[in-house]
């Protein structure tokens, strides 16, 4: 039984012109050898799987070819190239950097550049990986790197440029390397499945290319999986099954309920498709990428840019003109928002739901308008309808010389004058009644509408005010005043049976400004306030005790100066001792003959 070996090592290219989607590397690499026009350090950077390494092994054995093609090939047939397939060459060097990036490691590769080459032309040091070196391993390679033997050729491989030196990069010749295009990919994987003798499905092999992102080493190993997978037949099924991605019919489905409201259905299927095992970021991630396949097929300009199966794109084309721009463009936006907010999402399918649902009904919340030749969206609002409002009658009311009252204590009091109120009902029109007899005593009237009675309340209220007002009003003198302010107190412990009210009243002081106006003096904002919350049971006592409806009243704040008072504090022995010997300087002489001391 032969020893298996994998897709990606077996068919590794050999030479230039086997290298998959890198024609403008291999070229340039083939005319510098035609022209022998070597650089002595190349640089190659790309993503994984593309052919960095398989490009610089190719390239160390062409250029030691003994035997060269004159398109710049190897020939695979000389004793250097058949050394070299066979791992047996002197002549070649790799270094895994990321396992060996110490100083020690680059001083040893370095004496080993000295040394000149037994057999062929040049010794070439491939070093993979490059970016995983350490500073001080790059600084101490950078010497060599400039000028080293002509016999030496240093190729470096890595996948993050941005981590490499620009002292190690101005000294190289760099080579970018792009992602495989999905044809290219699956022409190659269909090469390989005609010498293999596979049975593969044209868009099982796009499904694959698809999922590699460009990487050729990983598409070879996904083809491996499905070959054993499935004994040799690769079908669309068994791909998309193995490999876990929704098929493209689910979502020409959903978009249908989506397109037709037709919400059950699509939530229907979206529990088909969680029963079967998928995710609900791998749906909104799949959906989205579908939408976005379909908004490119919507251009004739940028449809070049849609990469599906062949067997798909006539149906992208016809379901793209059916599908409004605006409508694509607002559920790419919900969708990735749904995406973004997936992980913090607690409750996974109701999330994807709750996206579905918005979806549904976006055609019918979203509308595209064109502004001069500008489209942009608009939401679509039903007809709006004004609130019925039920005629009223107006009532005019006219008021002179109205009595104003200011809040500021500090604004200067202006006594108001006599308040006249005049109520003019509204002008009705009716239809003059037929004469009949009253008779001689005509009964009160009892019923009234609603507002009729409160217009009578009204009317004898301003009455009884007018009435009030044109009596002769008591003139404000002190004593009268206070007697005044002890009968309020005792209404207010009756009403208000609170102690707090009652004591912050009791502290206030009283000043007559004028015989409409008088002035509250308290000490404090707390006291203040208590006497505002009482303002209205206030004013209307004092406007009838004194007969005056023009009275009113002021607070004035004007807090007492707190003197501090000296406190008395205890003195220390020393502190005593010192304050007698102020008063008393023999005390201290008599200290030290006596030879005292403090206790």
């Amino acid at each position: 039984m032969d020893k298996f070996i994998v897709s990606a090592r077996k068919y590794r290219p050999q030479n230039f012109s086997t290298v998959v989607g890198q024609a403008h590397i291999t070229t340039t690499l083939k005319n510098a050898i035609r022209n022998n026009q070597l650089a002595h350090a190349f640089l190659f950077c790309g993503p994984r799987g593309v052919g960095k390494t398989t490009c610089a092994r190719i390239l160390a054995k062409t250029i030691n070819c003994e035997t060269k093609t004159p398109d710049g090939e190897a020939c695979n047939t000389c004793n250097s190239c058949v050394s070299f397939d066979a791992g047996t060459s002197l002549n070649i060097h790799e270094l895994d950097a990321a396992s060996n990036n110490s100083v020690d490691d680059i001083r040893s590769l370095v004496e080993q550049v000295r040394f000149a080459p037994q057999a062929g032309k040049y010794k070439v040091y491939i070093v993979d990986e490059v970016h995983m070196l350490s500073s001080s391993a790059f600084n101490a390679f950078l010497k060599t790197l400039e000028e080293p033997p002509p016999y030496a050729i240093f190729i470096l491989a890595t996948t993050e440029k941005h981590k490499i030196l620009p002292t190690i990069l101005s000294r190289c010749q760099i080579f970018d390397f792009k992602r495989i295009t999905n044809n290219d990919t699956v022409e190659h994987l269909q090469e390989i499945c005609d010498k293999e003798e596979i049975k593969a499905d044209k868009a099982a092999l796009h499904i694959i290319a698809q999922k590699s992102e460009g990487c050729m080493r990983d598409s070879l190993s996904i083809l491996d999986k499905i070959v054993s997978f499935t004994n040799g037949q690769v079908t669309y099924t068994n791909t998309l099954e193995h490999l876990n991605i929704l098929d493209e019919d689910y979502y020409f489905r959903l978009l249908d309920y989506l397109q037709n409201q037709e919400l059950s259905s699509a939530l229907l299927m979206y529990d088909e498709i969680n029963r079967k095992g998928f995710e609900g970021d791998t749906v909104l991630n799949g959906f989205a990428e579908f939408l976005r396949n379909l908004l490119v097929s919507s251009d004739a300009k940028v449809a070049m840019l849609l990469e599906v199966a062949e067997d798909f794109k006539q149906k992208y084309l016809q379901t793209a003109g059916k599908v409004a721009a605006g409508w694509i463009i607002s559920a790419l936006n919900i969708l990735t928002e749904a995406e973004i907010n997936y992980k913090q999402a607690r409750n996974k399918r109701l999330h994807v739901e709750l996206t579905i649902i918005k979806l549904s009904y976006l055609q019918q919340a979203l509308e595209l308008v064109n502004n001069d030749g500008i489209v942009s969206k608009k939401k679509i609002v039903e007809g709006a309808k004004t609130v019925a409002f039920r005629a009223l009658p107006v009532y005019k009311v006219k008021s002179d010389h109205l009595p104003t009252i200011s809040n500021n204590p500090s604004a200067p009091a202006h006594p108001p004058q006599e308040a006249k109120l005049i109520i003019q009902e509204p002008e009705v029109k009716l239809q003059k009644p037929a004469p009949k007899t009253q008779p001689s005593n005509p009964a009160p009237q009892t019923s009234a509408g609603p507002g009729l009675s409160s217009l009578q309340k009204l009317r004898q209220q301003i009455t009884e005010q007018n009435k009030n007002g044109n009596a002769e009003a008591k003139i404000i003198t002190e004593e009268e005043l206070h007697k005044a302010w002890e009968l309020l107190l005792d209404k207010l412990k009756l009403k208000a049976n609170n102690s707090a009210v009652t004591n912050n009243l009791k502290g206030a002081v009283l000043r007559i400004i004028d015989n409409n106006c008088i002035d509250i003096i308290t000490e404090t904002d707390i006291q203040k306030a208590f006497v505002e919350t009482q303002r209205a049971d206030l004013v209307e006592h004092l406007q009838t005790y004194f007969n005056n409806r023009a009275l009113t009243y002021q607070v004035t704040v004007i807090e007492k100066e707190f003197i501090e008072q000296p406190q008395e504090m205890t003195l220390s022995r020393k502190q005593q001792y010192l304050k007698i010997i102020e008063e008393y300087p023999l005390v201290k002489e008599l200290k030290e003959r006596l030879k005292l001391e403090l206790e």
